[in-house]
């Protein structure tokens, strides 16, 4: 009798796949999904009781009822309680509500009170028949998408709860020290049900910014996990082993270090010491360099490539646009390839864009180890990139690759002759500063390295707030900017939602540049635009025979015109902070004088949001790149600065840095002690809080 076929898997409903979008897939992650707000519908309240603005629950009898079509078609309904009367407004509604809200009707009904010329009314309130017993706890609200209803979502929240395994993992030698951190005795199974139904006395306000010590033993058992998990991807790491990487008497390094046409500032020699011990070492580097916008980064990477091509080895450089990878090679090659050319070696350039025939050719050099150093853009780590022997891998801007791809590259390994995998070591780059709290806890099982100094001759930038009503001014100091034979930049922002809305905005603004300064070679620049279209733009620019460049963000980084002297940003209300900097960063290069002029535009006459104001303020009252960083952490919070939406998964849910920090202390202390005496506990709380999410914070 031939084999019965498996019986087909049974397909998902609508609001199961929604909860798999969520990322609620395990009872503890329905147990974790905690409410965003809660409502209270303990308690019914007079409507003479009740105060402007306050969401409130009556309950009435229905007096009224109309569908009136001024000023658009709604459904009017009087409720009235013996104590006042209220208008309730609907302006989309059904038979059904006019059914369950007929004259004569007792209902209970909740919703927001607000004053007005007609009196007191509520908009689309929630509603039922009277009666019933009231709820014992709040109402929870919780984090939703479209097919998920709250009602079927706290239904499943409730029943995930129930089954969860929430057993103490965090030994009992540690408890005293955390609930002294937490202020009470809370574990986690009271924590999570006493957020998930908090009692009606209790303080919302303790609840909404997360003070409440059922909160805080949360917070704290999520940075315990974090730290775990980086400290054992630590532990992994330092027990890899890698090419032990030494510079050599007279070797490359001594040699690129002698034909260089600048003197190194302190603190490039101090990182690139910092680099060579670590690339001496057995175990793979694991190393941020971060230094402001032109401090000099790319010339600390050729060194340390070099040493690595010193020892036989090969280096990759990757960066995340093609532009900047072409900045890069341009300044790699200068420096390094006549130093490789007696060796029989090569700087590969590596792209998506490549013809067919130059990228085989590449591929061929890379295999045969001729190509000592390849710069490109994530074309670097496809598949069918083989590398000889590839020991150093450097990522610049490593915050604009998504962690998948950073790991892809770390994943190039190559074998010992003991047989045993090597790892390359691994070098970010970042221009954008990372405050220290952040390192702490993101960065726990990352070495920092940070250039403090700019090279000499960069001069200082004059960063000015200014109305798209005074556009006028602004094109007047370009004029006199050109006059004087300097160079511009005019960038438009991104608008993600069209990239035609983008390229009308840009297309827009080089036409009335162009028109209001005849005579001067205006050029524009966009992501549409071919690669080779771009290339020969840029060209232009960088030789000087283009005055103006109108651009989207391409140029955001390693574009290095040192003639550029005036930097204009439109509609700069729309960009990040660390961006707004890095395109700050674009001009002041030379010894003129430098200005970045951050062109805003308020909405329909409005005020800006005060998210944008702060932005600018910081932007117009520092230049310091820390600085930024740290008012950026505060603006923005982690998730956001460190780029974790590339990882699929926010990096912390609950706690948050600016506010957290004795519990950071806490979990670093922890984690340590955990991992060394109660590795089987120290596994099952990383598995709870991360599940498969702990490989992210291994890159």
């Amino acid at each position: 009798m031939p084999d019965a076929k498996p019986a087909p898997a049974k397909a998902l409903s609508a609001p199961q796949k929604a909860l798999h979008k969520l990322g609620l897939t395990r009872d503890i992650d329905l147990a974790l999904h905690l409410p965003l707000r809660y409502e209270d519908e303990t308690r019914v309240v007079r409507l003479s009781d009740a105060r402007e603005g306050q969401t409130v629950q009556v309950e009435g009898t229905v007096t009224h009822q109309e569908i009136t079509m001024r000023p658009r078609r709604q459904l009017l309904v009087t409720l009235e309680d013996g104590s006042d009367t209220c208008t309730l407004r609907f302006f989309s509604f059904y038979p059904s509500h006019q059914k369950a809200l007929a004259v004569g009707a007792q209902v209970r009904v909740r919703g927001e009170i607000r004053g007005g010329f007609m009196g007191r009314t509520m908009m689309h309130p929630a509603f039922h028949a009277a009666g019933g017993e009231l709820p014992d706890a709040l109402t929870p609200v919780y984090p939703t998408s479209a097919q998920l209803p709250q009602a079927y979502l706290r239904k499943v929240v409730a029943s995930g709860l129930g089954r969860a395994d929430l057993s103490e993992t965090i030994p009992p030698e540690l408890l005293g020290s955390l609930q002294r951190a937490v202020h009470g005795t809370w574990t986690l199974r009271d924590a999570l049900r006493y957020l998930h139904h908090p009692g009606p006395d209790v303080s919302l306000d303790a609840l909404e910014d997360r003070s409440h010590p059922a909160w805080q033993r949360l917070k704290a058992e999520e940075l315990l996990a974090q730290q775990l998990s980086q400290l054992t991807a630590k532990r992994e790491r330092d027990a890899l082993r890698a090419p032990e990487l030494r510079t050599a008497p007279g070797g490359l390094h001594e040699q690129l270090l002698a034909v260089l046409p600048f003197a190194l500032t302190g603190a490039q020699r101090r990182v690139i010491e910092e680099i060579a011990r670590d690339l001496a070492r057995p175990v793979p580097m694991h190393r941020l360099l971060q230094g402001d916008v032109g401090s000099g980064k790319t010339v600390v990477a050729a060194l340390a490539a070099a040493i690595a091509i010193d020892s036989g080895w090969q280096c990759a450089l990757m960066a995340p646009t093609e532009i900047l990878a072409e900045q890069h090679f341009a300044k790699l090659i200068g420096w390094l390839e006549p130093l490789l050319a007696p060796l029989g070696k090569r700087v590969a350039w590596l792209t998506g864009s490549q013809k067919k025939k130059q990228r085989t050719e590449m591929l061929g050099l890379i295999a045969s180890g001729e190509a000592a150093l390849v710069v490109g853009t994530h074309a670097v780590i496809q598949d069918q990139v083989v590398f000889q022997n590839l020991a150093l891998a450097i990522i610049d801007e490593q915050h604009r690759f998504g962690v998948a791809q950073r790991l892809a590259l770390r994943s190039k390994m190559t074998e010992g002759e003991d047989g045993q995998a090597r790892e390359p070591h691994l070098l970010m780059m970042s221009a954008t500063p990372i405050p220290r709290t952040l390192a702490m806890s993101y960065y726990a099982d990352l070495d920092v390295s940070t250039i403090d100094e700019l090279p000499p001759g960069r001069t200082p930038i004059v960063t000015k707030v200014v109305s798209d009503q005074r556009r006028h001014e602004v094109i007047q100091r370009i004029r006199a900017q050109v006059a004087e034979g300097r160079q511009v930049y005019w960038v438009c922002p991104l608008i993600e939602e069209s990239e035609a809305l983008d390229l009308s905005n840009a297309t827009e603004t080089h036409a009335e540049l162009s028109q209001s300064l005849p005579g001067v070679l205006v050029g524009l620049l966009h992501s549409r635009m071919p690669v080779a279209e771009k290339k020969a733009v840029m060209s232009l620019f960088t030789s000087g025979h283009m005055s103006v460049l109108v651009s989207t963000t391409v140029i955001e980084v390693g574009v290095d015109v040192p003639n550029a002297s005036l930097m204009v940003i439109e509609h700069a209300e729309r960009f990040g902070l660390s961006q707004l900097h890095q395109l700050r960063g674009r001009v002041g290069r030379g010894a003129a004088a430098s200005a970045c002029v951050l062109l805003y535009t308020p909405p329909d006459g409005g005020r800006l949001g005060e998210t944008a104001r702060e932005r600018l303020k910081a932007m117009a009252e520092t230049s310091d790149g820390f600085e930024i960083a740290r008012r950026d952490l505060e603006i923005r919070g982690p998730g956001e600065f460190l780029g974790a939406r590339q990882s699929g998964a926010a990096l912390l849910r609950f706690a948050d840095l600016a506010t957290d920090g004795h519990l950071l202390d806490w979990a670093r202390q922890a984690a340590a002690q955990m991992l060394a005496q109660h590795p089987a506990a120290a596994e099952k709380h990383i598995a709870r809080w991360l599940g498969g999410r702990s490989e992210f914070l291994k890159a």
